[in-house]
């Protein structure tokens, strides 16, 4: 990828709302060969969409956690990402490498939610679980540098 591409990435995951006039005058292009490097990079998959960032105190769901998942039988099939996705308050899943299958992050609104929802993951998937409750997130969703 050129470094030019890599700028209007760089810009869009700041600002994913900048117009292309705006983005066109951070990379130096004109708007026509902005709009036409984007649609590239769409098109590519490189960008893959664009999405607002929420506060998700002021939305009711302030504690966030991490959850550890490894099936109790590793011999069966290995469907959990399937079977958890019907769960709102999972908002990642990562597969990784390790003794752990996925390392979920999912965001409740309290510790009697996040324990429902571990009895939930526990039941959908035939898993068991480790939890990490965050505290506080110093940073999240940093832009690409």
């Amino acid at each position: 990828m050129e470094d030019t591409d890599r700028a209007i990435v760089r810009a869009l995951t700041d600002d994913g709302r900048l117009s292309y006039t705006d983005l066109a005058e951070r990379v130096g292009l004109s708007v026509s060969a902005v709009h036409q490097r984007v649609r590239r990079l769409e098109q590519r998959g490189i960008i893959k969409g664009y999405t607002a960032r929420i506060d998700h105190d002021a939305l009711g769901l302030p504690l966030t956690a991490f959850v550890a998942v490894r099936p109790m039988d590793p011999s069966q099939p290995d469907d959990a990402p399937d079977r958890l996705a019907v769960l709102p308050q999972i908002e990642s899943c990562y597969s990784v490498a390790g003794e752990d299958f996925y390392l979920l992050m999912v965001r409740v609104e309290s510790p009697a939610g996040l324990e429902r929802l571990l009895q939930e993951i526990r039941k959908a998937a035939n898993v068991t679980t480790r939890t990490t409750v965050v505290l506080s997130t110093p940073f999240e969703g940093r832009s690409l540098s």
